[in-house]
């Protein structure tokens, strides 16, 4: 099956720019910098109130997005390369940073998310393991896909967050 060219055609952040998103527990967009907005394609309008997912590219294997809540959810810190699909559905490649925004008494009232411009070889490599995952995901299901990647980091010696950040480097 083809792909729409849109969904070939890639936008890149600036490697000064940060983009930056808040949401609340269900996900739902509540902020987001004029950045975002720009290389979302979207109005701010169209982003608030809506599931951050508005901007999930399909070649974004589940299993990431299950290891992202499963870390948030902990009030962990992550670190994950993302690609995301722009309205007009072109795509942009970030590395993204996501936490929990907490209240003063440690509750998790949303997440926080700054993103920047990934590492041009960090891609190539990464691009390949999201290509992999997702075949496993479509064999296999996510479970599939995250025993891969739990294979892959245990015969590199590494925890997920030591991967990323090195392939960030």
């Amino acid at each position: 099956m083809s792909r729409p060219a849109s969904l070939e055609h890639e936008i890149t952040i600036e490697p000064h720019e940060f983009i930056v998103s808040k949401t609340d527990t269900k996900g739902r967009i509540i902020y987001c910098n004029e950045i975002f907005i720009h290389m979302s394609g979207y109005r701010e309008e169209e982003l608030l109130g809506r599931p951050h997912n508005i901007v999930r590219h399909p070649d974004m294997p589940k299993a990431i997005f299950k290891l992202l809540w499963q870390k948030i959810q902990a009030k962990e810190e992550i670190f994950a390369y993302v690609k995301n699909r722009s309205k007009d559905g072109r795509y942009y490649w970030v590395f993204a940073n996501v936490t929990a925004s907490l209240d003063n008494l440690g509750n998790i009232i949303g997440y926080y998310s700054v993103r920047t411009k990934p590492n041009d070889k960090a891609l190539e490599i990464i691009t390949g393991l999201y290509r992999e995952m997702i075949q496993i995901e479509q064999r296999e299901g996510v479970e599939g896909s995250m025993r891969h990647l739990t294979t892959l980091l245990q015969e590199k010696g590494v925890c997920y967050d030591a991967f990323v950040i090195a392939l960030q480097s």
